[in-house]
């Protein structure tokens, strides 16, 4: 055997049983601060050279002068290791701390303040916690929103329930005591009464599946201007009552695999919200274009713009602006349902079939006039028959 591998194999057997020693050291001291942690990685260190250097000695048959001198530079060394050694893990424990505070501050809900100074795994670990920390409150102001959606719908939908119940309840004792003058109004009346709240607790019962996730799509390739062009008709007696002209274009041969009655529904209440808040001989445009990989579906009015203070809150339960929560016409089929549903539908609607729906105000030369939703569909790809 030579003379280098003789060294090899008697450093490498030194080094094994300080190595073993140290480690069970370590597991005896896991739980005692970072301190003795570092400390023992210098000591091993310095011991497993020591060792080496003092077993390769013997072997050599070094006289005692030279193997005093070689135990001095490693004892020199060894010194210099601890120093270092103990620099290091008063350093990184005062990192530790200043994280500790930083994650204090972050549970204890206080301002954010700059990530402390430290190694680059404990600075990302700083904001890394800090952006969980935004995300949580975020996730806290949702829910929040949403518990006040939730308690505005429930008033909204009991006033709004009421005031029909009162009047049917009126109209049906003045036709039972025989004070009606005219029955057939009455009669017509109370149908057109019972007819709102149907398209009312159909709304509700439609939003409850969007928010359950059970929304039922059935997906079909079809034309888009079929769906366009019956959406308009159906809000045309709506429009002639309130004078609003409704119109479109659709680029030709524009398919799409949505669910018809869907998308049917997506474009009816965008187009009879529309209507209603256009005023009188004002306009109502439809429009369907490709663009990308995109079907962009665009209902444009002329409402005179929506608050900015407010516009990000139109999609959301319940929300309905400064608007009274009861119908100024009861006659109106536009009035059937004022809780607030129709554009939250609207979203749930678009949101299963994978797209996005978003508006904005518009106006020429900055001024505002009207509002633009627009409806983002994918222009490929098949819809699973089930989607919420």
């Amino acid at each position: 055997m030579s003379e280098q591998v003789q060294v090899v194999l008697v450093a490498a057997a030194g080094g094994a049983v300080v190595g073993v020693l140290g480690l069970l050291a370590g597991w005896l001291l896991r739980s005692r601060s970072l301190r003795w942690q570092l400390a023992l990685v210098a000591v091993v260190s310095v011991t497993t050279v020591l060792v080496g250097v003092v077993a390769i000695a013997q072997l050599m048959f070094l006289s005692r002068h030279d193997l005093q001198v070689v135990m001095l530079v490693t004892l020199a060394g060894a010194v210099v290791s601890l120093g270092v050694a103990a620099i290091l893990s008063e350093a990184l424990v005062r990192w530790s701390r200043r994280m500790r505070e930083h994650v204090r501050r972050i549970g204890g809900g206080l301002p954010d303040e700059p990530a402390p100074q430290a190694p680059a795994e404990l600075s990302e670990l700083a904001r890394e916690l800090a952006a969980a920390r935004r995300r949580l409150e975020e996730a806290a102001d949702r829910e929040q929103r949403l518990e006040e959606s939730r308690r505005e719908l429930v008033s909204w939908v009991s006033h709004d329930l009421r005031t029909p119940l009162a009047g049917i309840r009126a109209m049906a004792e003045a036709l039972e005591d025989g004070l009606a003058n005219d029955p057939v109004r009455y009669h017509s009346q109370i149908r057109g009464e019972v007819d709102r709240m149907v398209s009312m607790v159909d709304d509700l019962f439609e939003l409850s599946r969007i928010h359950a996730g059970v929304l039922r799509l059935q997906p079909e390739l079809v034309l888009l201007g079929d769906l366009v062009s019956e959406a308009v008709a159906a809000a045309d007696p709506v429009a002639r009552m309130h004078r609003v002209q409704v119109g479109g274009e659709v680029q030709s041969g524009l398919e799409v695999t949505v669910d018809p009655a869907g998308l049917s529904r997506v474009l009816g209440n965008l187009i009879v919200n529309g209507v209603r808040h256009t005023p009188a001989d004002g306009s109502v445009h439809v429009s369907a274009r490709v663009v990308g990989d995109e079907v962009e579906l665009a209902v444009a009015d002329q409402c005179g713009g929506i608050e900015a203070g407010t516009i990000d809150r139109v999609f959301e339960v319940a929300f309905r602006g400064a608007e009274a929560r009861t119908p100024e016409d009861p006659a109106d089929p536009s009035a059937a349902s004022r809780a607030g549903l129709g554009l939250a539908i609207v979203k749930g609607i678009v949101e299963a079939h994978r797209g996005r729906v978003e508006v904005s105000n518009t106006g020429p030369d900055g001024a505002v006039t009207g509002c633009r939703f627009v409806v983002r569909l994918p222009l490929s790809g098949p819809l699973t028959p089930s989607a919420g």
